[in-house]
């Protein structure tokens, strides 16, 4: 029994690797995109504009308060319907993924740039930097520690939340996982298989953030 267990894992590996390839392309895009959207949010809403914090927490509640499987609906099917733009299920998943993702960390680094010392800025004003420089050389390298934590954390989420786009026809690993169980009913096996590769993915992730947290925080 436990040999042809381990027989149909390597017969379906090449299937699930193409899979976890799938998975991982989309978690690592949306990461990029979160990342740098979520920079630039949290820079926008520490500018002081109203205006712009009112947009900025427009976009916030959207994302908060409308799951990221409807938004993966809205955009894969909605696009074509009300505006004739048609996205890839793959690309779909990342943008959909990457703006969710972006609301969540700019919130931390909005969040890590109002912690720091007023005097910080004022510093940096006072030796002539100014609008990007400012944030570039002054704010955000001193609120990486605070916000890194929090950030890896976000990324796990992404990595998990991924598998949402197997509902709009992306074969990633859930769904190639799904495909194998149909063909040889061995859903326990393939399922443990599955719950494997995530927590491989997600696991080492949340134990850096913990680290960097004990350590920072004693910094």
């Amino acid at each position: 029994m436990a040999s042809s267990g381990i027989e149909l894992l390597l017969v379906s590996l090449p299937q699930l690797a193409m899979g976890a390839g799938q998975t991982l392309a989309i978690s690592a895009l949306g990461i990029l995109f979160a990342t740098f959207g979520g920079v630039l949010y949290g820079v926008l809403a520490t500018l002081g504009s109203r205006w712009l914090n009112i947009l900025l927490r427009v976009y916030l509640e959207l994302f908060r308060a409308i799951p990221v499987l409807v938004w993966l609906y809205l955009v894969f099917f909605g696009l074509p319907i009300f505006f004739g733009l048609s996205i890839p299920s793959f690309w779909c998943a990342v943008l959909v993924l990457g703006l969710w993702g972006a609301s969540e960390v700019g919130e931390v680094v909005r969040g890590a740039l109002q912690s720091l010392p007023r005097g910080q800025r004022e510093a940096g004003l006072s030796i002539g930097l100014g609008g990007w420089q400012l944030y570039a050389y002054v704010l955000l390298p001193q609120a990486l520690k605070r916000m890194t934590p929090p950030t890896i954390n976000i990324y796990t989420r992404i990595i998990k939340t991924s598998s949402l786009a197997v509902l709009i026809g992306v074969v990633e690993v859930i769904k190639a996982g799904q495909q194998i169980i149909e063909r040889t009913y061995e859903s326990v096996l393939i399922y443990g298989a599955l719950f494997l590769f995530f927590f491989l993915v997600c696991y080492p992730l949340s134990a850096a953030s913990r680290v960097l947290e004990r350590r920072w925080a004693h910094a």
